[in-house]
């Protein structure tokens, strides 16, 4: 399967989905709380206690498994980012839970009385 450009996060889920998305590695997570001085879609840039720390984001890199890796910044400049931050989503996360899909809307609803019991239209 290919990762998809602009996924949903569930409606209904598992609770592990902000786990799983943590533990995949592809969500860049702020290592020092500071403030961010520059973002755009190559890299983000903030001061740390007088630190200035650049973090290089992956833009539309081919994986092992021949899809494509990228991630995309979550976070606006000037604004103040806590330890354990997510600065940047990746492919299959939106807003630090997995998001593989899109969800569906689906109806449950009788047709002229011909479906009954399990039937679904």
């Amino acid at each position: 399967a290919v990762p998809l450009s602009r996924s949903e996060k569930c409606i209904v889920g598992t609770g592990l989905e902000r786990q799983t998305a943590l533990d995949s590695g592809v969500s860049v997570i702020a290592e020092r709380e500071g403030k961010i001085i520059y973002t755009d879609t190559y890299k983000i840039i903030f001061s740390s206690n007088g630190d200035t720390i650049s973090i290089p984001l992956v833009m539309y890199r081919r994986s092992n498994k021949n899809t494509c890796m990228h991630q995309k910044p979550q976070v606006q400049r000037g604004k103040c980012i806590k330890k354990g931050q997510i600065l940047a989503d990746g492919a299959a996360t939106v807003g630090g839970e997995l998001a593989l899909g899109k969800n569906v809307l689906v109806a449950y609803m009788p047709w002229e009385g011909y479906n009954s019991e399990d039937a679904v239209l």
